[in-house]
């Protein structure tokens, strides 16, 4: 397979100026305080495979601005030109049909594209989040005539859906099963057609605006829960922030490129460590003593416990999962898994997690 050669500062430039003339967005580097929410992010960006990010909080935390503001931390990735869900063309084994078919013995073409924030309305149908079969021209032509949705064009991007605990549950169903396959399957009087869906799942709410169910918050793999900043410094500088990026925002933008280019080198490094990242079984007695100390159903918490320490390693840039790391992990993969009675609020008191981590030799 033809590699597409581009230099790492080159990748970093393009994305920085090609996304800062496209749209000046708050910068994430200089979004205050937030730490677990923004730490929350990366990681699932880092590892789409994680399987989704929640943020609960009130109104006016940076939930909706760090997730535009993610997109321009990302590195621009290699597409296949001209393919409607943008395969990557050094992984043929993820191609659509139409790819694997018309690249079989030809090298595909290949271009660079920034990945994207895509917005779902809570408003959004069935059809308009998986798209559309024609079924009367599959039937007259025998050829399947599909019109992508809104998964399509999330593929190998974000996928944004704010107060997704208004949106239809079944809505949701599709969205968490196709970001746990990545694969987005349509079938309609008896014809199905399959497309790959590949992304990283980010949905925020304020929960005074109603609830959302139990067997939903737990297909997320990370949950946030964010409050208005008390420190009183911290908050005169997000409102100093605030007024200098609404009174000049291509130059406040301009203000913070290095830090964003840090950033985005970060994550780059953070992507080429992960598959190199290994756990001791020492590492996984920790994460599993944590997750019945914390009382959660079913073996998936666990796992997914391990593969956000795993991915938190890459980020911090060592090759195996410490303490540290497992630590950071629970804080973000287990409290929303945690058994409740109906109306209770959880409080959660963490020290006899540490202790479990620190006592572990």
């Amino acid at each position: 397979m033809q590699e597409f050669n581009v230099t790492k500062i080159e990748l970093n430039h393009l994305l920085i100026g090609v996304n800062m003339k496209r749209r000046d967005v708050f910068p994430f580097t200089a979004i205050i305080g937030q730490d677990m929410m923004k730490l929350a992010l990366e990681l699932n960006v880092i590892n789409p495979r994680l399987g989704g990010v929640l943020i609960q909080g009130e109104k006016g935390t940076a939930k909706s601005t760090a997730v535009r503001a993610l997109a321009d931390l990302l590195p621009p990735r290699k597409c296949i030109d001209g393919c409607r869900y943008h395969d990557d063309p050094n992984d043929k084994s993820n191609w659509c049909d139409e790819c694997s078919e018309k690249y079989k013995d030809v090298e595909p073409p290949v271009k660079l594209q920034s990945m994207k924030v895509i917005e779902l309305p809570v408003s959004a149908t069935e059809d308009r989040v998986v798209g559309t079969l024609d079924i009367e021209a599959a039937i007259k032509t025998g050829n399947k005539s599909f019109e992508p949705g809104i998964l399509a064009d999330a593929n190998r991007n974000i996928l944004y859906v704010d107060e997704i605990n208004l949106l239809d549950d079944h809505i949701v169903d599709v969205l968490l099963d196709s970001a746990a396959m990545g694969i987005n399957t349509i079938e309609r009087e008896g014809i199905s057609y399959s497309h790959p869906a590949r992304f990283s799942l980010v949905g925020t709410m304020n929960p005074e605006e109603g609830d959302i169910r139990p067997q939903l918050l737990d297909r997320f793999a990370l949950s946030v829960k964010v409050t208005g900043e008390q420190d009183p410094e911290k908050r005169a500088e997000i409102i100093k922030r605030r007024l200098s990026y609404e009174t000049d925002p291509e130059e406040f933008v301009n203000q913070w490129k290095d830090e964003q280019e840090k950033e985005v080198s970060r994550i780059e490094r953070a992507m080429d460590l992960l598959p190199r990242i290994s756990i001791s079984d020492d590492m996984l007695l920790i994460a599993a003593k944590i997750a019945i100390i914390l009382k959660v159903d079913g073996h998936r918490a666990d796992i997914t416990l391990i593969k956000t320490a795993e991915t938190i390693a890459a980020l911090e840039g060592h090759l195996e999962v410490s303490k540290e790391d497992i630590r950071k992990a629970s804080r973000l993969a287990l409290p929303h898994r945690m058994r409740r009675r109906p109306f209770e609020e959880q409080e959660l008191d963490w020290s006899e997690v540490d202790k479990v981590i620190d006592d572990e030799a």
